[in-house]
């Protein structure tokens, strides 16, 4: 059994212990464990302390039967004494975003009797799976309840109860767990068997922002930012939306309102546009004889609507192959290609020899892509069908 000083205090980022075995691996790298050690393992949804041993980077920290193995690039030579580090930004940075998690789980469970049945905590996100569904209202009452009990600065307790201890007590747990049960409690808000490190003090947390809620599985699942992490995603959104606001002209509490206007704006330039798409179109129609088979219009752009259109309408007056691209030269065309009287497949299939085309379809009408310039691609539909 491996001695876990990060329960006897989760400050601790230094430490010296004693190899007492060196395991090789496939992938060619060792697994050590140590009479004791600082480093938290992958556990309890939690990923692994990050640091080095040594001077060199622990890979990884995984625990089975109570042993905790450090995964390292190089050999340890067992009863050697090692000089451990924890990375303790990382440390930190996880025992404010847990002990947020614990907040927001606790009164959930308090205030509504859902229960979180699923966590994880990576480096970029925390995830609460929980088995009810709550309004976005119902979690911002959460989040605020959340942030008071930070501003308390309440002491956050750990203890090993005894199981008659257990018996009478009142706490949360996902699982069974077996031997000695650690729990944790922020006195008032909620109550749990843990084994990750946590703060001191509620106040460590600094601030917890739910930042997302979709439903998942019958529930919901929410997304929490907790301290340095919650900080970080308000500078990137304030900076964003001061950005904006400037770009618009309007205030910082007025932008939503604004990008709506600027997007019914866009909304009736973009009908505007396909109405004079649709009068071009039909002009260049009426200017193409009608005695000649083949016919291919270019556009730099084009919605498809439009062009399968041209092309049913080109088709009624043209007997060879009638074809729409819109795109350029440079970043490649879209193209739709239609006939009555020919197989556009075998119009396809000349495309997909001379230029790499990717698509497909029917007899009547084939779409797809391909790069080529202009030249090239009338050289190719007008004598080379």
């Amino acid at each position: 059994m491996t001695e876990k000083l990060f329960y006897q205090d989760p400050h601790q980022v230094e430490f010296d212990a004693t190899v007492t075995s060196c395991t090789p691996t496939e992938d060619g790298t060792f697994l050590v464990s140590l009479d004791k050690t600082a480093f938290f393992p992958e556990e309890g949804g939690q990923n692994a302390d990050s640091g080095f041993l040594n001077g060199i980077e622990v890979l990884d920290v995984q625990i089975k039967d109570n042993i905790i193995y450090h995964k390292m690039p190089v050999t340890f030579i067992p009863s050697n004494t090692v000089k451990g580090n924890v990375d303790w930004d990382k440390r930190f940075d996880y025992m404010q975003q847990h002990s947020g998690e614990h907040l927001i789980s606790g009164l959930v469970n308090h205030h509504y009797g859902y229960n979180n049945v699923g966590f994880h905590l990576g480096d970029e996100e925390v995830t609460l799976d929980f088995d009810g569904v709550l309004t976005l209202e119902e979690l911002r009452q959460i989040e605020v309840k959340a942030n008071e009990a930070i501003s308390m600065d309440l002491p956050v307790l750990i203890s090993f109860p005894s199981k008659e201890e257990l018996n009478r007590l009142n706490y949360r747990s996902k699982i069974e767990i077996e031997g000695d049960v650690r729990i944790v409690e922020f006195p008032g808000f909620d109550i749990c068997a843990c084994c990750a490190p946590h703060v001191d003090t509620t106040g460590q947390i600094g601030l917890i922002k739910i930042t997302n809620v979709q439903k998942h599985r019958g529930g919901i699942r929410v997304n929490i930012l907790c301290g340095r992490r919650a900080l970080a995603d308000y500078t990137t959104k304030q900076d964003s939306v001061s950005s904006i606001s400037v770009q618009l002209s309007a205030k910082p509490d007025a932008v939503a309102d604004a990008v709506a206007r600027l997007k019914e704006e866009n909304l009736k330039q973009k009908n505007r546009m396909i109405a004079l798409q649709q009068q071009l179109l039909q002009l260049q129609i009426a200017a193409i004889p009608v005695e000649q088979e083949n016919v291919v219009l270019f556009f730099e752009d084009l919605d498809t609507p439009a062009m399968r259109e041209a092309v049913n309408t080109l088709c009624e007056t043209h007997n060879g192959f009638c074809s729409v691209f819109k795109g350029n030269d440079e970043d490649g065309y879209q193209y739709i290609l239609g006939s009555t009287h020919k197989n556009c497949k075998d119009a396809g299939a000349i495309l997909t020899e001379k230029f790499s085309a990717r698509g497909g379809g029917s007899e009547r009408m084939i779409q797809g892509s391909l790069k080529a310039n202009k030249e090239e691609i009338m050289q190719c539909l007008y004598y080379d069908f």
